[in-house]
C-alpha cells in the first residue's frame, strides 16, 4: 500500500462570514426574530458560521417577495431571457467551483475530491441543462404554464446538488422560488445567493430562508405557495404529504431508500467491488440512493467478500480537505448517534460486523466503514435506513430469490444489477420495484435522467424532462 503524503485543498479561497442573514427580495436582510443557528464544522466541531433562523412572518415576506416576481416579472418574461439568466448562473457557478467545493466540504463534511469532481460539476451541468430547455418547452409536450411559486426543502447530504435539481428547473419553468436548505449546511445556499446577485436575477425570483424545521414547516405550509419539493427523510416526507393533502399544491417528495446492489455469479468481480464501494461509502454514505444492501450469488460470496474488504482497507478516512480523502465526517453528532445505534442494533441480532483497522481523528463526528455479515431480511441493518457507511450482505441462489428479497423493502428508489449477460440484465432490471437501476455501475448521474422513487421513496421525478413536467401546469 503506498503512503500518501498530506495534500490539503486550501482554506484561504473561502471567505465565510460570522454572521449570515435572510435571502429576500434580492437581498440580505434580518430576520424579525433574534434567533441564531451555528453552523460547525463536522471534521472538527469548530464553528463555521450562525445564521438567521427565519420565523413565520420572514416566511410571509419570502413568499409575498416570490409570488410579486412571478407575477411582474419572471412569468412574463420571454423564456429566451429566462434561459439566459440560467447560463449565467451556470458560467459563474463554473467559475467559482473550486471556493464553492472547499465551502461545501467544510460545511458537509465530505471529501474534497467529491465535492471537487461530482458535486460542482453537476451542479453547473443542471444549469446548463435546464437553460437550454427554457424556450423550448412547447415542443417538449409538457406544457408552458408555471405553476407559481415553489416552495422548495433540501436536506444536508448534497446541499449545492439538491439546491440545483429543484431550482433549476423551476426558474427554466417561469416559477419563482422559496427555499429552505438544511439547518447544518446552508452555507452554499447562502452562497448562492451571492451568485444570483451577481447573475443580475430580478429581485424576488430566488428567496432562501435559513432555519431549523419549524421553519420547513412554515414554508411547505405556506398558503402561497403553489408547489412543494421535498427532499429527505420519509419520516418528514409523510409529515408534509399530510400537510398538503386536501390543498392545490403540487407535491413531489424524493425520500430514503434501501437500495440493492445485486452481484450474480458470472459479474467482473473486480469491477463489481469498485461498484460496491462507490454505493454504500461514496458521500460516507450519506446518499438516499446507496447501495447499502449487497445480495450476492452464493456461489461467488466467499471470493467477493475477500476481494471487498482488502479494498476497503485501502480506503483512507480522515480529513475533508486532503485531496487523497476517501471516507470524510459524518455531518452531524446526531447522524452519527443514529448510525452508532442500528450498528449496536445489528450485532445485539446476531450479524457479524467487520471494519478496517483505521484510526479516527480525535475531534469531528467519525465512523469507520462497516461491513455486516449473516444478515437476514429481517435484522433491522437489512430494512432500516441507516443513512451512514454501513454495508449489509445477504447472499441468493436463483435470479428469482435475488429480486425477491430486493424487492423485500419498504423502499424503491435504487437499485444495481452486475452480471455479463445482457438478458439477465434486462430480465432483473424489469422486476425490480426502485425508480433507477444500475447497471454495471452505481451512483451515475446525469441532469438528463429522471430520478425519484416508489413506494416510501416517494413520488415524483427530478432530472431530465419528467423534471420539468413537475413545475408546469
Amino acid at each position: 500500500m503506498f503512503e500518501y503524503a498530506p495534500a490539503p485543498e486550501s482554506r484561504s479561497i473561502v471567505s465565510i462570514r460570522p454572521s449570515y442573514d435572510l435571502f429576500i427580495d434580492g437581498e440580505f436582510v434580518a430576520a424579525k426574530s433574534d434567533e441564531r443557528i451555528v453552523t460547525v464544522n463536522p471534521a472538527d466541531e469548530e464553528p463555521l458560521s450562525e445564521v438567521a433562523a427565519a420565523g413565520e412572518a420572514d416566511v410571509d415576506r419570502a413568499f409575498a417577495a416570490a409570488r410579486r416576481a412571478f407575477e411582474q416579472v419572471w412569468g412574463p418574461l420571454p423564456a429566451a431571457e429566462r434561459g439566459k439568466y440560467l447560463f449565467r448562473i451556470a458560467r459563474i457557478i463554473q467559475e467559482r467551483a473550486r471556493e464553492l467545493a472547499v465551502l461545501e466540504s467544510l460545511d458537509n463534511g465530505k471529501p474534497i475530491k467529491e465535492t471537487r469532481d461530482i458535486d460542482l460539476p453537476l451542479v453547473a451541468q443542471h444549469f446548463f441543462y435546464y437553460a437550454g430547455w427554457a424556450d423550448k418547452l412547447r415542443h417538449a409536450g409538457a406544457g408552458t404554464k408555471p405553476l407559481g411559486v415553489a416552495a422548495q426543502v433540501i436536506p444536508w447530504n448534497f446541499p449545492l446538488l439538491m439546491l440545483a435539481w429543484k431550482v433549476a428547473p423551476a426558474l427554466a419553468t417561469g416559477n419563482t422560488v422559496v427555499l429552505k436548505p438544511a439547518e447544518t449546511t446552508p452555507l452554499t445556499a447562502l452562497a448562492f445567493a451571492e451568485i444570483c446577485q451577481e447573475a443580475g436575477l430580478p429581485p424576488g425570483v430566488v428567496n432562501i430562508v435559513t432555519g431549523a424545521g419549524d421553519t420547513g414547516r412554515a414554508v411547505v405550509a405556506h398558503p402561497g405557495a403553489d408547489k412543494v419539493a421535498f427532499t429527505g427523510s420519509t419520516e418528514v416526507g409523510r409529515q408534509i404529504a399530510r400537510a398538503v393533502a386536501g390543498t392545490r399544491k403540487r407535491l413531489t417528495l424524493e425520500l430514503g431508500g434501501k437500495g440493492a446492489n445485486i452481484v450474480y455469479d458470472d459479474a467482473a468481480i473486480d469491477q463489481a467491488v469498485e461498484g460496491i464501494v462507490s454505493g454504500i461509502f461514496f458521500n460516507q454514505g450519506h446518499v438516499c440512493c446507496a447501495g447499502s444492501r449487497l445480495l450476492v450469488q452464493e456461489s461467488i460470496a466467499d471470493e467477493l467478500l475477500e476481494r471487498l474488504r482488502a479494498r476497503i482497507e485501502l480506503l483512507r478516512l480522515g480529513d475533508p480537505l486532503d485531496k487523497n480523502t476517501d471516507i470524510g465526517a459524518i455531518n452531524s453528532a446526531a447522524q452519527l448517534a443514529r448510525i452508532r445505534e442500528l450498528t449496536a442494533a445489528g450485532e445485539a441480532e446476531g450479524a457479524t460486523s467487520w471494519s478496517p483497522a483505521c484510526e479516527l481523528p480525535e475531534r469531528g463526528y467519525w465512523f469507520r466503514p462497516t461491513v455486516f455479515t449473516g444478515v437476514t431480511q429481517a435484522h433491522r441493518v437489512a430494512r432500516e435506513e441507516i443513512f451512514g457507511p454501513v454495508l449489509s450482505v445477504l447472499t441468493f441462489r436463483t435470479p428469482e430469490e435475488a429480486v425477491a428479497k430486493a424487492n423485500n423493502t419498504p423502499y424503491g428508489l435504487s437499485a444495481g444489477v452486475w452480471t455479463e449477460k445482457g438478458s439477465l440484465m434486462l430480465w432483473t432490471a424489469s422486476r425490480l420495484r426502485a425508480g433507477v437501476v444500475w447497471s454495471n455501475t452505481f451512483n451515475v448521474f446525469d441532469p438528463a435522467s429522471p430520478f425519484g422513487g416508489y413506494k416510501e421513496s416517494g413520488y415524483g421525478r427530478e432530472g431530465g424532462l419528467l423534471g420539468l413536467e413537475a413545475y408546469l401546469g
